[in-house]
């Protein structure tokens, strides 16, 4: 039987185990949406903008751990992907997006909505294809899901002529595997270099974890909670890397870097060794690179080659899976102890208690933040857009479950909280689902609370509302001496107004003695509500190291008594 190029699309994607795809079809995809009622198990989430599809593709796919699809059509189609497109790849997650493209005989000749999406696409891609055959598709498919899954996970783009899709091929074979000479991820690590490792952590007295995304990645809780727990280590967790190690353990020791844990960047400049596991040495993690943990050696761990020693030198280089590494290194470890390391932190902890939350009567985040992870036990999924929600979120909401913070961490893309928290919720419709939103962050994508009604999906909102774009107002306030311009919201429409014009059940929150009603109304409501809370305009994030600088240029919560002597007594 003769199939389309648009059939054997959808029939390539049964085979790959698809059962969602989030898009928005138009004019060069549209042979691809006139066969998808023949396949009835690929359900179709229609979006209001393409940039909400890609990135409820990512949701879908940082929570599940499958690759996640998206589709769209040319031009300004595509180009509306681009945006999620980047993130993922900054933040490793394995998505294929499907894009039509204009027939090929109008191809480079400025055809109505034609562009080049691969050409755009080259840089904030993993790989991309323009198929220009029907019976080209099984394969680039294939390719697609193994590149985007396997090795650093990442995106991948398959670009499709309208009239490539529409044409007709007698055969269809799906093939079973790969031929990809140029692509062998390595995921295995060097037996001599594992032993070097193990051999640093013996020596070490002052040793720390670096938890990145790739412990989550690799599914590696059980390894490093191992590897912790054996040799008494101090893990310190990146944002992304939040969820992989449990909150509540001894040794978690919370987020370092320019909003994170102030003892926990504290205890990197005084460790003699940091065993970085899948992370990137990031700018917001690591300040100004020459004072750096100035006295540690370094074991760093990652499947990708290119992210050791890009940023940070590494001692012991590792390339490999995570998982695969920590279970190589493991047996050759030694149990021991580090009681004088463990009870330092715990010493800078009373002295900066970068986690404490000041008394007041006034409505500010932190507290949200904090109701909302009693009243859902930690174990809710949350998903956060970009700015001072997003940091809040990270210091204040203790997840007890594995792999339940989704931010975009590496690209930081305003907008993203809404979206992917469709995706998660998608993925996981019996798990609560929180979108942390910002009140700008929100208004750039807020149109798909639409989708959100039409397809029933549970999605909690709660809008951190302070009239704000609040972490550039922040940076204003510290560096550019109040001069507040182009960040203040006084033009933000009513928002419970808004979500009732939507259909969503919505309420506003402006004391803090509505919390925890308001969050416990909301978790009882099955579909999906909004709760706008009126918080405080000019709370800042503490503490806060200026961008580039070293741990010295540290600014503390100004309403915090950092003398030993008030901690002591139980004081802030």
């Amino acid at each position: 039987m003769k199939l389309t190029g648009a059939q054997i699309v959808c029939e390539s994607l049964l085979r790959e185990g698809v059962d969602v795809v989030f898009g928005l079809p138009g004019g060069a995809i549209l042979p691809l949406y006139g066969v998808m009622h023949q396949y009835p198990q690929l359900r179709h989430i229609l979006v209001r903008h393409e940039q909400a599809a890609v990135m409820a593709a990512d949701g879908y796919a940082r929570t599940t751990g499958r690759v996640g699809v998206c589709m769209a059509t040319s031009g300004p189609g595509a180009t509306n992907l681009v945006t999620g497109i980047a993130g993922a790849q900054m933040d490793s997650i394995p998505i294929v997006a499907i894009t039509g493209q204009v027939p090929r005989p109008a191809i480079g000749r400025d055809a109505f909505q034609e562009t080049d999406v691969t050409g755009i696409t080259l840089p904030v891609t993993k790989h991309n294809y323009l198929v220009m055959e029907a019976s080209e598709i099984p394969a680039a498919i294939k390719e697609a899901f193994y590149i985007a899954n396997t090795g650093r996970p990442g995106p991948v783009l398959v670009d499709i002529p309208k009239d490539v899709l529409q044409n007709e091929t007698a055969e269809f074979f799906y093939p079973e595997g790969v031929d990809l000479p140029g692509y062998k991820p390595t995921l295995e690590g060097h037996p001599a270099q594992i032993q070097k490792a193990a051999k640093l952590i013996a020596q070490a007295e002052r040793p720390v974890i670096l938890a990145g995304h790739g412990i989550i990645l690799s599914r590696a809780y059980d390894e490093i909670r191992e590897l912790a727990e054996k040799s008494q280590i101090p893990v310190i967790t990146t944002l992304l890397g939040i969820s992989s190690f449990p909150t509540d353990h001894f040794l978690n020791v919370g987020m370092p870097g320019m909003h994170g844990m102030a003892y926990a960047s504290m205890a990197i400049n005084e460790a003699d060794l940091l065993i970085a596991l899948g992370m990137r040495f990031d700018d917001r993690v690591t300040g100004r690179i020459s004072a750096f943990a100035p006295d540690a050696k370094i074991i760093h761990v990652d499947v990708d080659p290119s992210e050791i020693s890009k940023n940070v030198r590494a001692t012991v280089p590792i390339v490999g899976d995570i998982k695969r590494v920590l279970r190589a290194l493991l047996p050759q470890v030694q149990p021991s102890l580090h009681p004088e390391s463990v009870q330092r932190i715990e010493h800078l902890r009373i002295e900066h208690p970068s986690h404490r939350i000041r008394e007041t009567d006034k409505l500010i985040p932190q507290s949200i933040l904090k109701s909302l992870c009693e009243i859902t036990d930690g174990r809710a999924i949350i998903v956060t857009g970009v700015g001072q929600h997003q940091m809040w979120a990270a210091q204040h909401y203790a997840f007890k479950e594995s792999n339940h913070l989704i931010t975009s961490g590496g690209l930081g893309a305003m907008g993203f909280e809404v979206p992917a928290a469709l995706g998660a919720k998608v993925a996981h419709p019996d798990k609560p689902v929180w979108s942390i939103c910002g009140d700008g962050g929100f208004q750039m994508t807020l149109c798909d609370l639409a989708t959100a009604v039409e397809n029933n999906i549970g999605v909690k909102f709660a809008i951190m509302n302070n009239n704000f774009l609040g972490m550039v107002r922040q940076w204003q306030d510290f560096f550019y001496d109040k001069l507040y311009t182009a960040t203040s919201y006084t033009g933000n429409p009513d928002f419970v107004k808004l979500a009732e014009a939507y259909g969503i059940p919505a309420i506003r929150v402006t004391d803090k003695a509505q919390v925890e009603a308001s969050i416990q109304w909301a978790e009882q409501e099955p579909g999906p509500v909004l709760v706008d809370f009126m918080v405080e305009p000019e709370e800042n994030v503490y503490p806060m190291i200026p961008a580039g600088e070293s741990l010295a240029e540290m600014i503390e919560e100004p309403y915090m008594d950092y003398s030993p002597l008030a901690q002591a007594e139980g004081r802030a």
